[in-house]
């Protein structure tokens, strides 16, 4: 079976999405499957240089093939002429194509492409199906939809969703839909052997609670929801450090904003702003956090609820991120609703009773390894894969 990952990059500044496709890629590669990813070498967009990798030529990777294409110097949008080159000249040689993201300029011609080569493909919205996030630009997206990618949706051989909550909300603009609903896969990070220097040198005090969030710093993260609950836990007498861990490449003001709010409240002294993090550090920050929290708005499925959860650290998620059924069912932590109050809730209960949040963070481990396995995940997409190959 040959398969095609099309992506408009992996590049893991971009988070959850990036780091899915490589995940995904290698999980394939060893159940036997034969994976080329084409992408392009977007970097960050505000200045950033590209990534430093040969350029329209196949790369090993895992056990699997990445093309890399240069991106086009708008680079916020992601596109490149040459890789829709490359598909229209190769879209044949493969069984089936995945194309990540809808509403990405990339994307969509790629899936556009593939269907007049007569290639099926299946598509993986990353949350742009949901309600709230096509409120954002709606009339623009509304145009794109009518244009592209209503018929996108409708030559598909599949959508794939990542729980059933965002398969159950999603808009498919008129358009009757074979849903495949499979979870995102993490492999559990290691705690480095060096954690305690690591952890020092980022200035974590090791006597007391910390509350991480680790994920790209937007809007649609909560962070207006965090931030004042966390403040109106110091007021509570709660005792806690507070680590803020990412950035916002396409939108660094956004970043600045929140941390020059942080730097201004009463969180200042007992706060830690890393940017973004990877590897060891990543890991370690996983490890010793006591509680890791995502109050989003909106969120398809929310990686790094999964990341944290596989480690064995207790969540605190709101019920917009579409895993919190899976929260609360594994009691791996606590759902919050959209709301000051309701964040600031559940932060004081796990707070003032950290052995109840080592038992969450036990069943988070059981049931990350059960249900977030890479190996689980593929089988069943090779499956999925199958059954539209063999139509």
């Amino acid at each position: 079976m040959k398969v095609l990952q099309i992506v408009p990059s992996i590049s893991l500044v971009y988070g959850g999405p990036s780091q899915m496709v490589r995940g995904f890629s290698q999980a394939l590669a060893s159940q036997g499957v034969e994976v080329t990813v084409v992408t392009t070498d977007s970097n960050g967009d505000a200045g950033q240089p590209p990534l430093d990798v040969p350029l329209q030529q196949p790369v090993p990777q895992d056990n699997y093939t990445v093309w890399y294409f240069r991106c086009s110097p708008f680079r916020r949008y992601k596109f490149s002429l040459d890789l829709l080159r490359w598909l229209q000249t190769h879209a044949t040689e493969y069984d089936i194509a995945h194309v990540h993201a809808l509403f990405s300029p990339l994307s969509s011609c790629a899936a556009w492409v593939a269907r007049q080569r007569g290639l099926p493909y299946v598509l993986r919205p990353l949350g742009t199906l949901d309600p709230a996030d096509l409120r954002k630009k709606r009339q623009l997206k509304q145009l794109y939809a009518a244009v592209l990618e209503r018929g996108n949706i409708a030559g598909a051989a599949a959508i794939h969703f990542t729980s059933a909550e965002e398969a159950r909300i999603s808009e498919r603009f008129g358009v009757k839909t074979t849903d495949w609903v499979i979870p995102l896969g993490v492999t559990p990070l290691e705690n480095p052997d060096n954690a305690d220097e690591i952890l020092a040198k980022q200035g974590i005090d090791r006597t007391r609670p910390l509350v991480l969030f680790m994920s790209r710093i937007e809007p649609k993260k909560g962070l207006d929801l965090l931030i004042p609950a966390l403040e109106r836990s110091i007021s509570e007498g709660l005792d806690f450090q507070f680590v803020l861990a990412g950035s916002n490449p396409q939108d660094p003001q956004y970043e600045t904003g929140i941390v020059d709010r942080i730097r201004q409240s009463p969180l200042n002294d007992r706060s830690i702003v890393t940017g973004f993090v990877s590897g060891d550090v990543k890991a370690a920050l996983l490890h010793r956090a006591d509680l890791f929290v995502l109050p989003s708005y909106y969120e398809n499925f929310g990686i790094a609820v999964a990341e944290a959860m596989a480690v064995g650290t207790p969540v605190i998620v709101s019920d917009r991120v579409q895993i919190w059924e899976a929260v609360e069912g594994s009691k791996s932590g606590l759902v919050s609703r959209c709301t000051v109050d309701s964040v600031f809730e559940r932060l004081r209960w796990a707070l003032s009773d950290l052995n109840t949040c080592r038992m969450w963070g036990n069943n988070a481990r059981t049931y990350a390894s059960q249900y977030y396995s890479w190996d689980a995940i593929a089988k069943q997409s090779i499956e999925a894969y199958r059954g539209v190959i063999e139509r």
